[in-house]
């Protein structure tokens, strides 16, 4: 960027040229939301969105996890090729491409736990093991996984690839925690518990710590999403189950109106670049 005051005559007004060139919405801000309190009350609505709307197209519909694998991951394409396309920061666009990547995740997550077989346990590893070579390629190649570097088209992409492994292998967590069969056993109301605490140990190091921010906003991240998965697999799984055996299709809806309302509602500004 040209140095503040410098001034490009290239057949406009010199000034007008010159607002131009500073304009924050062309060159200072991102193309995602700060990160606020109603940020992340929005975040765990669309997580546990996912989980209810995920399972409503794989089990309710009986549609199956590959299918609706598919299903979703023709949406997010969709979607996000519109998110990269777009010149500014627009909420209804970003939140809809992050209920895209929760369901993708919901669903790719049981694909690899259950149809592919390999468990609980061996999904959560493979989709750690691809969230963290995502994360270090993205430092590698950019020198840094901060959402206050979103400037470039390749970090861009690199963060949406983040998400959409975070937010399945919150998926693969949440189910692994909470299945009294094949997991931990703790039950849906245990697991929220659990990833609820450990949200409130990243807010603890947010504030009283020097804690890398970038490092403590990925971690909050991830942890959201096992949480809105056991909140949403408490809502529609059966009362035998440890759940309240709410219709998918009625506990979707009703997150939905949620989100919608808060995404018109909470201030929605942009996340502003660092730039050096």
């Amino acid at each position: 960027m040209r140095a503040p005051g410098r001034v490009r005559y290239d057949g406009r007004s010199p000034i007008r040229s010159h607002i131009m060139d500073l304009s924050p919405s062309r060159y200072d801000l991102a193309k995602v939301p700060a990160v606020t309190l109603g940020f992340w009350i929005i975040k765990i609505l669309a997580t546990t969105l996912g989980e209810t709307a995920g399972d409503a197209v794989t089990m309710t519909m009986e549609l199956g996890y590959l299918a609706g694998t598919a299903i979703f991951a023709a949406l997010l394409a969709v979607m996000l090729t519109a998110q990269i396309r777009a010149q500014r920061f627009n909420p209804l666009l970003f939140w809809t491409v992050i209920v895209a990547t929760t369901t993708v995740g919901t669903t790719l997550a049981d694909l690899c736990d259950r149809s592919l077989g390999i468990g609980y346990l061996g999904g959560a590893s493979l989709l750690a093991a691809l969230l963290a070579a995502t994360l270090f390629a993205w430092h590698r190649t950019l020198g840094s996984v901060s959402i206050n570097r979103l400037d470039t088209r390749d970090a861009e992409v690199f963060y949406w690839v983040t998400i959409l492994f975070s937010q399945t292998l919150g998926t693969a967590l949440g189910d692994w925690v909470a299945d009294p069969d094949t997991g931990w056993g703790l039950g849906y109301g245990g697991g929220a518990v659990l990833f609820a605490a450990g949200l409130a140990v990243v807010l603890a190091l947010y504030a009283f710590t020097r804690t890398s921010r970038a490092a403590l906003f990925w971690a909050a991240f991830i942890l959201t999403r096992p949480l809105g998965a056991t909140v949403g697999d408490f809502l529609d799984k059966p009362v035998a189950a440890g759940g309240l055996a709410l219709s998918r299709y009625t506990a979707s809806a009703a997150l939905v109106a949620a989100m919608l309302l808060l995404v018109l509602l909470l201030p929605q500004r942009a996340e502003r670049i660092v730039r050096d």
